[in-house]
């Protein structure tokens, strides 16, 4: 039985480590493309959960938040009793429409966690968001300055459900002391603010479509289908409620094309 040379043995391991170069960003690939197909997944099946529910309620999609200027304590995703207490997704009001009990992005995120008495305070929601302005509530109509989130859209009022947005993958970028952070977030932030039922390009909301996917977004819409978008170059600086100058874009967040709210609202 004949050795091998030392040369031999050079090219061996230089083939090998020639494959592994190859192979480990096709895995890498791989394994990603199975993140978003389970991701694309639970996004379904919160749009189907929504439809159900709105067999049951007379056509009403499911409330985004409930008295979201005052007592906080009713979300798509989960309720709880006290400000002082977390969301409970036991008792959410999709909850009896789906399989799991919760539903969670299968991208691992590192979110920084808040008080729950904070006013961004989100827990529960899995790292999806919703429509809130024009489907979850009548903020489209009432404005940000007394938003009504007392009511909901019906599925009939919404002439395009393969057109409209109504789930997707959603965090938001808060300013603490170490710096700007990533927390979680369970609306979808449209291009831009609605004033007098009207989209008013005055100043760039904070977006909250996150694009963890390899720059893609996993979103779910109105008829219950699900894709994934490619992010939309953003580069607007955003100002949190302190004041403090953030780039989300930095962060992976963002709006996909067309960089308005004709996928948001109703028409």
């Amino acid at each position: 039985m004949e050795a091998f040379t030392i040369i031999e043995l050079l090219v061996v391991i230089s083939m090998i480590s020639l494959l592994m170069a190859i192979l480990v960003p096709a895995l890498a690939v791989c394994k990603n493309l199975g993140k978003m197909v389970l991701c694309k997944s639970n996004l379904r099946q919160l749009a189907l959960a929504n439809q159900n529910y709105a067999n049951d309620y007379q056509g009403y999609s499911v409330p985004g938040a409930l008295n979201i200027d005052a007592a906080n304590l009713h979300r798509w995703y989960g309720t709880r009793p006290s400000i002082n207490d977390p969301f409970d997704p036991h008792k959410g009001p999709l909850t009896p429409y789906l399989e799991d009990i919760q539903l969670q992005c299968p991208q691992k995120i590192r979110y920084t966690d808040l008080e729950t008495d904070h006013e961004l305070y989100e827990n529960g929601n899995g790292g999806y968001g919703y429509n809130l302005v024009y489907v979850g509530s009548k903020i489209w109509e009432s404005g940000l300055e007394t938003p009504d989130s007392s009511k909901s859209a019906k599925l009939t009022e919404i002439r395009q459900p393969q057109a409209t947005l109504l789930f997707a993958d959603t965090a938001y970028v808060k300013q603490i002391n170490s710096g700007p952070t990533l927390i979680r977030y369970p609306f979808i932030e449209p291009r831009w603010f609605v004033v007098d039922k009207e989209p008013s390009p005055v100043w760039d909301p904070a977006p909250s479509i996150h694009f963890r996917h390899r720059k893609r977004a996993c979103i779910a819409w109105v008829d219950g289908h699900a894709e994934d978008k490619k992010t939309a170059r953003f580069d607007g600086v955003s100002i949190d409620e302190f004041g403090n100058s953030v780039r989300p874009f930095e962060f992976d967040l963002g709006w996909f094309e067309p960089m308005d709210n004709s996928l948001f609202d109703l028409k």
